[in-house]
């Protein structure tokens, strides 16, 4: 069907995945581990580990007193309301707050039940075979941005949202966003519009952005000594190109080499545009996922399109399945 050999590849990947999980969720539920634990003292060593990580400073609070952050922000803006991006940063600390609160509380229950003190109930029962089984629970999954990853990797992910979060709100926004830290990342990228819109006075309705795939990989690449900091927009970092290469070298797509599935893309410079001045000549529009899975019947997943240079017809890549995903899959 025109398709790359890849493809084969990334199709037998997928059932083996699927068919390893089926594999875990099939272990007997008694016994010992192999590594001198109990499957309860495991899951309870699990349980206290991952309480340790949560960064929360008051159980009704989360890991950040938005109110205060708030009153921080405006301080920043000599008195004025919070701008269209700050907004959004509100938005995404509310978001996680109830993640975070959701977590703990779940794990404190789930260590008292362990403990005998309270009954296991069937919710805590199922958190409980997941972090037996290394994979996400589904409670918490409900409250965090659409993933594939296993628990081990969804952590350092869930540690370096935190982390972005704060430096956002110390430091102001950063010049090179990890979109796939986000909760929304639609509402960012609709945020740089607005923001954009207000200071130079066009109409919302008629304004767009552009995409530019930069040659810069380190964030230290940029700075303003090296005049290659942005007045509009933002330099977007976390993304990769499934179904294609990228040439680094000419700056546009390239078939596929065999066996690499998944390619890091070079910094995405998203840049606010008005609609009438949009040209993507020369150019895929190439939809931008959260996840491998992409998007479902509803168009559930896609977040924006990029344009990604190329001097192949649009059709071929679209054949071939082009797509950016923010999140790779274990």
């Amino acid at each position: 069907f025109g398709l790359h050999p890849n493809a084969e590849i990334g199709y037998f990947m997928s059932f083996t995945n699927d068919l390893w999980h089926t594999l875990i969720s099939l272990q007997p539920r008694t016994g010992d581990t192999g590594s001198g634990l109990s499957r309860e003292e495991q899951i309870y060593n699990t349980a206290t580990d991952l309480l340790s990580k949560i960064p929360i400073i008051k159980s009704d609070i989360g890991s950040f007193d938005v109110g205060a952050v708030r009153n921080e922000l405006m301080a920043k803006n000599g008195g004025e309301q919070p701008t269209p991006c700050q907004v959004v940063l509100l938005q995404e600390i509310e978001l996680w707050n109830a993640l975070c609160k959701r977590m703990s509380s779940s794990l404190i229950l789930l260590k008292k039940a362990l403990d005998g003190e309270i009954g296991m109930s069937e919710r805590l029962d199922e958190i409980s075979d997941a972090l037996f089984n290394g994979y996400l629970p589904l409670f918490w999954a409900k409250l965090a941005p659409a993933t594939e990853k296993r628990l081990g990797s969804w952590m350092v992910h869930f540690i370096k949202r935190h982390r972005q979060y704060e430096k956002w709100i110390k430091e102001g926004e950063p010049q090179v966003f990890w979109l796939s830290g986000l909760h929304i990342p639609e509402s960012y990228l609709t945020a740089l519009v607005q923001t954009t819109c207000r200071r130079k006075g066009w109409p919302l309705d008629k304004s767009t952005m552009c995409t530019f795939v930069t040659k810069y990989k380190n964030v230290d690449d940029i700075s303003k000594e090296k005049g290659n900091t942005l007045m509009d927009g933002s330099y977007v970092s976390g993304l990769y190109l499934e179904g294609a290469g990228w040439n680094s070298d000419l700056s546009q797509l390239e078939r596929q080499k065999p066996k690499e599935l998944v390619v890091d893309l070079p910094f995405l410079q998203v840049v606010p545009i008005e609609s009438s001045r949009l040209k993507s000549q020369g150019a895929f529009r190439t939809p931008v996922y959260t996840t491998s899975q992409r998007r479902n019947a509803a168009g559930v997943g896609l977040v924006f399109e990029a344009d990604l240079s190329t001097n192949i017809h649009a059709s071929f890549w679209a054949l071939q399945g082009v797509a950016i995903v923010m999140n790779k899959s274990d």
